[in-house]
């Protein structure tokens, strides 16, 4: 009994892990915020995603109207809804409003997926972006919506937010065949940060906390129908009803939760890692007040996290590899002599699709107030460039159709970073710090002209709102080229530098040139002493010089 507990918990890991089970979202309270935002970060990680920036222009629509949904990971059509008489201006994952939703799917319960439903999570999203003014409208279009329509994915869990507050919205279906969903809503104080990575986090909430706790009139009774729950009201937990916490949910999903709460409150760090280890029952609280204030740019850097200078820290070990690389490839389990091996999986991995760090702030007009820092591919291996909330042209470089998830594209921002990426992997610690050199540069330039840009914007607002809107749009336009023209740079650069295993010089920031000749100087480096020496321990003295 206790080897198929075993290899249950290793097949949900390697599920979660390696498949559509894995984003990572962060959020932090206006009070909580270096400059009074509300802030929400999103991973979109899955293999084989292709990344862009959606757009889905405001739009009044007849009477009668009806639009077809279509499941968002696989394209497969679920049916059609009733359409909305005024649709709102969606670019990526923040509206015209600045209302941003994240997901994170923890699955739950398997029996309670309805394939039948027609609303699917990445549906209730773009849908409920279209349709909502605020948070608190987003969560009452997407319950509702999966009352009429029915539901068919897993368990998710959403951020859901606006300049004023944000929410954590939970949501299991009823099994096939039974339209709805069971569902709580918690909203996280203003002066706290939380964040959820693939397992349900709300556990006990507080029932008679009106304007902070929403939740589904039947959502314990169904529980005790089904027999997942047995005891007093006041002891319900969601998590444990809807999506018990297992070997896969602790060191895959809580652990990126924990890491994100040591990096703010060292306090919280060390008093739940014996529970990420396995040795402590207790859940990890839902949200913690951080020892600083936390701004975009610490949460920008936060999403590029690996575990380092922790004990689950992958950077050290013989898994990666001599150059100390904070990737693993997939599958993240693996099987040696029969027993269950795993790896780590941090917050940052080589799988996603794209990424975004949210700003919305209440003391702008919305046009200038709510920004999507918005990255193609990988956290730590894109460059976060400014979208405004009612941009409403896609920049080219970020364009759907650029090519594909099979077609490579010199036009497409995803290939270019994955492109660079792939040279810096094999090679990480040798080559990182280029990378981040041009990376830092970037993204500090856009931080920097933040403030001339949106002071420019209120200018023209003052004028014409509209003036203001065609300024930013433009704007958003000139970051994310800049951007990619500068990532396609420096793969160039890194290909030159670092041809052949060696590296070539530089002096004054430049490649240096040979005085004479063809051939550039340069070093060879050759492999860390630390990898030699495990060489040695492994071959003996085959390659012993005698």
């Amino acid at each position: 009994m206790k080897a198929k507990r075993l290899m249950a918990a290793a097949l949900m890991l390697a599920a979660s892990v390696s498949g559509g089970w894995a984003c990572t979202n962060f959020i932090v309270g206006k009070k909580a915020s270096a400059d009074g935002s509300v802030i929400v970060s999103y991973a979109a990680d899955s293999y084989g995603l292709f990344g862009y920036l959606c757009h889905y222009p405001a739009a009044e629509h007849p009477d009668g109207a009806v639009r077809d949904i279509y499941e968002w990971d696989t394209g497969k059509y679920l049916g059609r809804i009733k359409e909305a008489k005024r649709t709102y201006n969606v670019i990526g994952n923040i509206n015209e409003f600045q209302v941003t939703i994240g997901e994170t799917t923890f699955g739950g319960r398997p029996e309670l997926v309805d394939t039948t439903g027609v609303m699917d999570y990445g549906s209730l999203i773009y849908v409920a972006l279209q349709r909502s003014r605020s948070a608190k409208e987003a969560i009452k279009v997407m319950t509702g919506l999966v009352k009429e329509y029915g539901y068919c994915s897993g368990g998710e869990s959403f951020s859901i937010a606006d300049p004023d507050e944000a929410w954590i919205l939970e949501m299991i279906g009823k099994g096939p065949g039974v339209k709805g969903a069971v569902w709580v809503a918690v909203r996280i104080p203003d002066d706290c940060i939380a964040a959820h990575a693939n397992q349900s986090r709300i556990h006990r909430f507080d029932m008679d906390d009106k304007d902070n706790c929403l939740y589904s009139p039947d959502v314990i009774s169904f529980a005790r129908e089904k027999g997942y729950f047995s005891g007093m009201n006041e002891e319900f937990s969601f998590a444990d009803a809807y999506c018990p916490l297992d070997f896969s949910g602790l060191r895959a999903c809580e652990a990126r939760v924990w890491s994100f709460y040591n990096m703010f409150s060292k306090t919280t760090g060390q008093a739940w890692l014996p529970h990420i280890q396995g040795k402590s029952k207790e859940p990890l609280p839902l949200y913690v007040k951080p020892d600083r204030k936390v701004s975009v740019r610490d949460i920008q850097h936060a999403m590029r996290d690996h575990y380092e200078g922790t004990p689950l820290d992958i950077t050290q070990d013989m898994g990666a590899g001599c150059f100390h690389s904070p990737y693993r490839l997939s599958p993240l389990t693996f099987k040696v002599d029969g027993q269950e091996y795993f790896n780590e999986r941090p917050v940052s991995t080589q799988q996603s699709g794209f990424v975004f760090v949210s700003q919305m702030r209440a003391n702008m007009p919305d046009v200038v107030g709510g920004v999507l820092w918005f990255g193609l591919d990988d956290a730590n291996m894109t460059v976060f460039t400014p979208v405004y909330c009612q941009t409403d042209k896609v920049p080219y470089p970020y364009a759907q159709g650029n090519g594909d998830c099979v077609t490579f594209s010199w036009d497409s921002g995803f290939w270019i970073y994955n492109w660079v990426a792939g040279m810096i992997r094999p090679r990480y610690s040798m080559m990182v710090d280029d990378m981040r050199a041009v990376q830092n540069g970037l993204e500090d330039t856009f931080a920097d002209a933040q403030k001339g840009i949106e002071s420019t914007a209120l200018e023209l607002y003052g004028q014409d709102p509209q003036k203001a809107r065609s300024f930013l749009t433009e704007y958003t336009s000139m970051a994310a080229q800049t951007a990619v023209s500068s990532w396609k740079k420096l793969g160039e650069f890194l290909i030159v530098r670092y041809n052949d295993g060696v590296v070539k010089r530089m002096k004054d920031g430049q490649l240096q040139r040979p005085a004479t000749g063809n051939t550039a100087p340069l070093d060879r480096p050759g492999y860390p002493e630390s990898f030699l020496k495990e060489l040695v321990k492994a071959t003996g003295e085959r390659y012993k010089v005698f």
